[in-house]
Parts: C-alpha cells; structure tokens; sequence
C-alpha cells in the first residue's frame, strides 16, 4: 500500500555515472560519482531531514542487476527540494574529502 506521509530517496539519484533514464534525476553537476547509502544518511541528517528507515539490500527498479540502497523521509515539502538539498550537503562533503 502506498504511504503518502513519507519519501523515498534512492542512491541512483544521485549517481553522477548513470544517465537520466536508468535513474539519474539531478544534474551531474548535483551528483557524485558512486554514492554510498552512508554517505547519502549524513548528508540527508546534515541537511535537516529525520531518516525514518533505510535499506541497503534492495534494487532500484531500472537496475535490477545491481544492489542499490534507499532511504525514507518523512514528506515535509516537495521531492525535487528535498533532492537538491541533499544533494549540496552530499557535494560538499565529498569535495572537502577529495581535497
């Protein structure tokens, strides 16, 4: 049954490797090469958001040959803004890495 209350949030969208259509939903420069679902987990509670659950086995649905990982928000405003939030915290803090 579908919960309207929350938000899912996948690894592949933030996944600067793959193209829009295998579930890419930002732009690259938004993006990160190969996220991990730790990574996405700081970078979501950095950005504010309280992370109800998250799962690590799972496939995302246009990739089902590979593991991917999600999380779940409780929906307070639209995806695309929860998106580009956690995407600058997720940017941010592999750049400070890199360097």
């Amino acid at each position: 049954m579908k919960d309207y209350e929350h938000v899912v949030i996948w690894l592949d969208y933030f996944n600067k490797t793959l193209p829009r259509d295998k579930g890419r939903k930002l732009e690259k420069e938004k993006c990160v090469f190969d996220p991990s679902l730790k990574e996405l987990t700081e970078a979501a509670q950095a950005a504010g958001f309280e992370i109800t659950e998250t799962d690590e086995k799972v496939r995302f649905p246009r990739r089902p040959y590979v593991r991917s990982g999600y999380i779940i928000l409780p929906k307070g405003t639209t995806k695309t803004n929860i998106l580009n939030k956690i995407s600058e915290k997720l940017v941010s803090k592999r750049a400070k890495q890199t360097k």
